[in-house]
């Protein structure tokens, strides 16, 4: 899907040779010459876009050599590093990406640094083509007052600590508190809160860290209050997350009825999946639960809630000044309708006590290289249909391409599509011609600089390692958190 409002962007690099429809990608296999150089593409990032976008040019071009380079010394992105432990079924596309790295035209090159260990344009001079698939790797602030304060941390680092993100695994999060506050009402928030509320020993044969889970155990966090400036009818998180939050063992809700006053009758006319996800929260803050239900909530020890039309004004210090102890909430109210209303603020505001707060508004691209154009307003790099503005040769998937949104399905269809932009342009002689060294030019490079990738089978050292030392606790892995200790056991 091409985002939006580019038509603003000047695009003369491509105006000249608009490609062939889009319909016409499934022959590009028989279209290609034989006698062409082998094309070699160079995917910026191994998550699900990069891995994604390799896939599709491997599998639609059979000359096609494909480089993946990670800054990680490990593959695979937020299907690793952002999927919750308790969803393994959702990390299964790992088998997929691993039948695409082990392809004799593909090459995993992790432990490098693209914009600090070799520049883009190095990389351009190298290959026919180079793709930008490094996702989000920041995080929205929420740029109140408090914000800095000890107790106050980002969703995407929280996330990133129990996954075993090398950089998070020193956050150590004070879970000693009663009420913990999750700002945002996206599906992260709520992985968050079912991470924090779900009994340990749910976990215990999960691939959470063994250190996450240590903390977890000792947790005191009884109630966790998630909020969002706008109301029922403009909730991010989709039915499925809703659904587990509402079953998570020894958890009761807590929803105001009053927030869904006059709810029935408009959402007649909203979208299907919009409609079964709140008539799910109707019945669940309006409707007397069953016997059974009723005796489960009753024997909760640990409730969550929703708060709507609240926004985020300042967190609260504790007396001493050294940690969050609260935050205060203007109270908002909705102009327009649907999904695109807005909040506005009452006037009214109201202090909640807390002593953990999570920022869940979003995540953000960083920019990558002074070469590369980038949006810093709306965290992207320009283009059109993954074309990189002005930057022939230059592409650009998932959510650098169009923002941090939708799910891994969402990114594997706008991989693809950036894919079949490339491989038409190639078709339509817009990409450089004759032989590009590919990596041998780029590995001289990075030797001369004291860089030492790591390749796909060095990966499966590590990951025979992680689910070795998980086995004797029945977990599928113990993930290796610390870069050093991975190079050491690769001999480095």
């Amino acid at each position: 899907m091409a985002p939006r409002c580019w038509r603003w962007w000047p695009w003369s690099a491509w105006r000249r040779a608009r490609p062939p429809p889009a319909g016409s990608t499934p022959s590009f296999r028989q279209q290609f010459s034989t006698q062409e150089q082998p094309p070699q593409i160079c995917v910026v990032g191994s998550g699900p876009a990069g891995f994604y976008t390799a896939q599709h040019l491997l599998k639609h071009h059979p000359r096609a050599h494909v480089d993946i380079y990670e800054k990680q010394l490990v593959p695979f992105g937020l299907v690793r590093f952002g999927v919750a432990p308790d969803h393994p079924e959702v990390k299964n596309v790992i088998n997929t990406f691993t039948q695409t790295a082990r392809s004799g035209r593909c090459a995993f090159r992790g432990n490098v640094v693209v914009g600090r260990d070799v520049a883009v344009p190095e990389l351009q001079a190298a290959y026919h083509a180079v793709v930008l698939s490094y996702g989000a790797e920041d995080h929205q602030t929420l740029e109140i007052p408090g914000e800095e304060l000890p107790g106050v941390f980002s969703a995407r680092a929280f996330v990133g600590w129990y996954n075993g993100l090398p950089e998070n695994r020193e956050l150590a999060p004070d879970l000693s508190c009663d009420t913990a506050v999750i700002l945002g009402q996206g599906n992260v928030a709520l992985d968050v809160a079912r991470i924090l509320l779900t009994p340990p020993e749910y976990l215990e044969k999960t691939d959470i860290t063994e250190a996450a889970l240590g903390v977890l155990r000792q947790s005191r966090v009884k109630t966790v209050w998630i909020v969002g400036r706008r109301g029922p009818l403009q909730v991010a998180f989709t039915i499925k997350e809703l659904r587990e939050m509402i079953q998570l063992p020894g958890t009761r809700p807590i929803l105001d009825p009053t927030d869904f006053l006059g709810l029935q009758d408009r959402i007649k006319e909203v979208p299907r999946p919009r409609k079964r996800l709140t008539e799910l929260l109707l019945r669940t803050a309006t409707e007397r639960p069953g016997a059974e239900e009723a005796a489960r909530q009753a024997s909760a020890s640990r409730t969550w809630g929703l708060r709507f039309f609240r926004s985020p004004q300042q967190v609260l210090p504790s007396p001493d000044g050294r940690r969050a102890a609260g935050i205060r909430l203007a109270v908002t109210r909705l102009e327009g309708v649907g999904e695109a209303a807005r909040a506005v603020p009452t006037g009214d505001s109201e202090d909640l006590p807390c002593g953990l707060v999570l920022s869940s508004v979003g995540y953000k691209s960083r920019p990558i290289d002074p070469s590369v154009p980038f949006d810093s307003k709306r965290g992207v790099i320009p283009n059109m249909e993954g074309r990189v503005i002005d930057v022939p040769g230059l592409y650009c998937s998932g959510w650098v391409k169009r923002g941090p949104t939708g799910v891994i399905a969402t990114t594997m269809t706008d991989s693809f599509l950036t894919g079949q932009m490339l491989l038409q342009d190639l078709k339509a002689g817009l990409l450089p011609l004759g032989p590009r060294p590919g990596y041998a030019a780029i590995e001289a490079l990075l030797s001369s600089r004291g860089v030492r990738p790591v390749s796909f089978s060095d990966w499966e050292k590590l990951d025979a390692e992680e689910v070795s030392r998980g086995k004797g606790a029945g977990k599928p892995r113990e993930k290796l958190l610390d870069p050093q200790e991975m190079l050491r056991l690769l001999g480095r």
